[in-house]
């Protein structure tokens, strides 16, 4: 007697061995955001941007200086060649600068906390490509699974229609049929085979490893009542958002601080130097005084780089709009897709309930004589497309389910309660934003970057 394929599917379900320890999609989480090359560039980048506020700190401290050089001088008559050798100390250190030092710093720290937004964004693409890798592996598993039962299905198919034509009661017919969509069903399985090692090549490159076994997905995550309270929360939480207002900060902070550059600045200097000469001349100098120097001509270019800064300011804080309706868009866009996907479930699984009552029907009637072996075939492929569809859509709810909580900027392992350690952003700004050299503040950078060589 032919077995049905939903029946054959259970049994290949209940007779697989349980896994020791599979793993969850929180697994696969953790091994995302631990592995990710790019998080790493993307610190790396954070770290970068950390270093503009300790330059600005340092671009409004003294200058010292320690010049030496040798100077030879030839004079006419008998006078020998006179040399001189010298060595000086000179400090520089800029007293007013009408802000300008400040509006740096600022606008340095601004620009930290935009990078630190697009690291989270960062982060976000990371985990949502962890979901599309971890469902990708175990929609090609269960594909796998049902093209194997379905090569089972065909092939005890074919064997009872070899009996049935041995004794008269089909013609070769029938059983060309069946052998022809034997040889396709098992083309189907090489293919979906195939697409398993794909797909588990793209779960290694989003995780660092290859998948074990992996447990089914777990409950859908929350994420709002409504699109409008949705799009409400990613106005205000989503990193692309953020980014681009502290990236508004930091241009009107840079625009300020050209605009500050007509005023100029007062300067003071000290010089301390000893020179030793041949003919025993030696001496020492010392000297200081104050500067202030401000533009009066310079063909036009602080007038230029004024508009630019300007320029730039009004060009950020259209970028911020532009930002936030494409954030809300993207909210809508995967809102949409989630009811899309939800609807296709549930056709999908009155899809299968239909087809299976389809084949059963049809099979029973091929055993009266009032069907053919063909129809049976047709019957069962309609079968196995109804529940490939709704594997696919069942693994679509999940990956529209956490494609929603991304463009709502709540995809983040804190917000997931992934329960591990965090990159933290602070650690290193902390001990770099006063600009340290050697000191204890040094010596504290030197451990945040032995930790973050041991991290890496």
């Amino acid at each position: 007697m032919i077995r049905s394929l939903h029946a054959l599917c259970i049994t290949a379900v209940l007779a697989a061995p349980v896994p020791v320890m599979a793993q969850s999609l929180a697994d696969t989480f953790v091994a995302a955001y631990e592995n990710s090359n790019l998080l790493e560039q993307n610190r790396a980048l954070l770290r970068a941007a950390d270093e503009d506020v300790a330059i600005a700190v340092a671009s409004m401290r003294p200058v010292l200086n320690f010049i030496s050089g040798v100077e030879a001088r030839a004079a006419s008559g008998p006078a020998p060649m006179s040399i001189t050798m010298s060595f000086n100390l000179s400090a520089d250190v800029t007293l007013i600068d009408f802000g300008r030092g400040k509006l740096a710093k600022e606008a340095a720290k601004a620009q930290v906390l935009a990078t630190r937004q697009a690291l989270v964004n960062v982060e976000q693409q990371v985990l949502l490509d962890a979901v599309g890798a971890f469902m990708d592996v175990r929609t090609a598993i269960e594909a796998v699974a049902l093209q194997q039962a379905t090569v089972r299905v065909i092939t005890r198919e074919l064997s009872a229609a070899r009996e049935r034509f041995e004794l008269g009661e089909v013609t070769r017919t029938d059983v060309s049929l069946a052998e022809a969509r034997l040889a396709a069903a098992r083309s189907q399985l090489a293919a979906s085979e195939g697409d398993l090692a794909a797909a588990r090549e793209g779960y290694k490159l989003v995780t660092g490893s290859y998948p074990g076994n992996l447990r089914q997905a777990p409950a859908l995550p929350q994420t709002a009542a409504s699109l409008q309270l949705a799009q409400d929360i990613a106005r205000r939480t989503h990193p692309s958002i953020l980014q681009a207002q502290f990236e508004v900060t930091a241009a009107e902070f840079n625009a300020e601080r050209i605009e500050a550059q007509r005023h100029g600045s007062v300067t003071g200097n000290a010089r301390l130097g000893r020179s030793f000469t041949n003919n025993g001349g030696d001496s020492t100098t010392a000297s200081a005084g104050l500067t202030y120097a401000r533009p009066i001509y310079q063909g036009g270019q602080i007038r230029a780089l004024t508009r630019q800064a300007i320029a730039r300011r009004d060009a950020t804080r259209a970028g911020l709009h532009q930002t936030v309706a494409q954030v809300l868009q993207n909210v809508a866009l995967a809102w949409a897709n989630l009811d899309v996907t939800r609807a296709r479930i549930a056709a999908s699984r009155q899809q299968v309930a239909a087809s299976q009552a389809a084949f059963e029907g049809t099979r029973e009637e091929a055993r009266l004589g009032a069907r053919t072996t063909l129809d049976v075939l047709n019957a069962e492929n309609d079968l196995l497309n109804a529940r490939t569809t709704l594997l696919q859509a069942e693994a679509g709810l999940q990956t529209a389910t956490y494609a929603l909580l991304a463009s709502m900027g709540l995809l983040t392992v804190d917000h997931l309660g992934l329960g591990i350690t965090t990159y933290d952003p602070e650690a290193y700004y902390n001990a770099v934003k006063d600009a340290p050299a050697l000191s204890a503040q040094g010596e504290a950078l030197d451990r945040v970057l032995r930790a973050l060589n041991r991290g890496e």
